[in-house]
């Protein structure tokens, strides 16, 4: 017999009988800009999202200058996958204001790092 269990994220149970829990895929579609993401988490709570996840990596740890870009990134402008990744790249400092943010609006902050460090 499998076992199935509740978990709970802050005051949101998840798992048999409860709401199916929500996470809005923010991603980078910041484009590096603070006040834009801001704008994807008013649009997550308006949306009626638990949470809110983002993409969080420093472009030095996980590409290097001279790495070539995927195929479905050929279309952006930039020359290469560093510079087009440098301009969605936000700090640590911005991620700390969204968080803030985020419990401001009563949603949920999830990253997901791309290196170790972050």
């Amino acid at each position: 017999m499998k076992l199935i269990k509740t978990i709970k994220i802050e005051n949101k149970k998840i798992g048999p009988g409860n709401p199916c829990f929500i996470i809005a895929e923010a991603g980078v579609n910041h484009n590096g800009d603070i006040t834009l993401a801001k704008k994807l988490i008013d649009a997550a709570v308006e949306a009626g999202a638990d949470a809110i996840k983002f993409q969080i990596f420093q472009t030095n740890k996980i590409v290097t200058k001279k790495s070539k870009k995927a195929p479905y990134q050929i279309r952006t402008e930039k020359t290469s996958q560093y510079e087009m990744l440098k301009e969605l790249e936000l700090s640590y400092e911005d991620f700390q204001l969204l968080k803030k943010y985020c419990d401001n609006r009563r949603i949920e902050f999830i990253a997901t790092p791309y290196d170790k460090e972050s």
